[in-house]
């Protein structure tokens, strides 16, 4: 359970290093961090040096929270995330988001490279996460429940906002980039999942697979937020092609889909 005062220790130390109020987060994935470097008037934290939060290593992630303006908003962005799989616990990879909501975060955009399990997507598309479905048999709710943070049952019935979603799709139209729309799955990692496991996913329903995102999402909606999330496919998941799956491959397709990803979510941030 994310202890109040915790919350609000990140919180106050956080906010005597800048003068924003940040009212829209973002949580950028692998190889997608770049949109903070475009950050106005930013303010850049490395995670080792604020308190109660956990210590990422994953490859890819530069491990910062920068605070400043974009697009006329002003926003909180972690550039690089906490994973289940590097063995923390979900209250450790969920409690940035409880930090943001605490600074005043009403919107929370989520993003992750992932693997393509709809054999009608192609690496490199941008995909609007519609809704998700938890495969890791964990919930970050799990434990005794803090009023003061969330109802006890959440529902969840819109875990990605209506609203945003509608707006992405007209932004994206606008910018002439194609926005696929579909069901992401979380796998724990950190191994890929088999081409058994692969159909199977897809059996269930979902369009990507990945190894975030979900956790944070729940949480946000449990603290009240907007969320809108966009994955960038990376891969076609194991067994699609006949061929191995490397981290490699991708960061380096994350980079290439890069310049349309900031543009996109630029775009999403001017219309807010």
């Amino acid at each position: 359970m994310h202890k109040t005062e915790h919350i609000l220790e990140t919180k106050e130390f956080i906010l005597n290093k800048t003068n924003y109020r940040p009212t829209v987060g973002l949580i950028l994935g692998s190889g997608l961090g770049t949109l903070a470097d475009e950050i106005e008037n930013s303010v850049t934290i490395p995670y080792s040096e604020i308190p109660h939060f956990a210590k990422s290593e994953a490859v890819g992630h530069a491990n910062e929270l920068v605070i400043g303006e974009l697009k006329g908003q002003a926003v909180v962005a972690m550039k690089g995330r906490f994973h289940y799989y590097e063995g923390f616990t979900l209250d450790e990879v969920t409690f940035p988001v409880r930090v943001m909501k605490a600074l005043g975060v009403e919107k929370l955009i989520v993003t992750n490279a992932c693997g393509a399990v709809n054999t009608s997507f192609n690496p490199g598309d941008l995909m609007l996460i519609t809704d998700h479905i938890n495969l890791v048999g964990n919930n970050p709710l799990i434990g005794p429940n803090n009023p003061e943070l969330g109802t006890r049952f959440p529902d969840v019935s819109e875990v990605y906002n209506k609203e945003l979603r509608a707006l992405a799709l007209k932004v994206a139209e606008k910018q002439d980039v194609q926005l696929q729309q579909g069901v992401y799955a979380w796998w724990s990692g950190p191994s890929y999942e088999t081409p058994a496991e692969i159909r199977m996913i897809r059996t269930l329903g979902a369009d990507a697979v990945g190894m975030s995102t979900v956790p944070e999402a729940i949480v946000a909606v449990h603290s009240s937020m907007k969320v809108l999330g966009i994955s960038c496919l990376t891969n076609m998941a194991c067994g699609i092609l006949d061929q191995p799956l490397n981290h490699e491959e991708v960061i380096e397709v994350a980079s290439m889909v890069r310049t349309k990803f900031v543009g996109l979510v630029k775009g999403i941030l001017e219309e807010l």
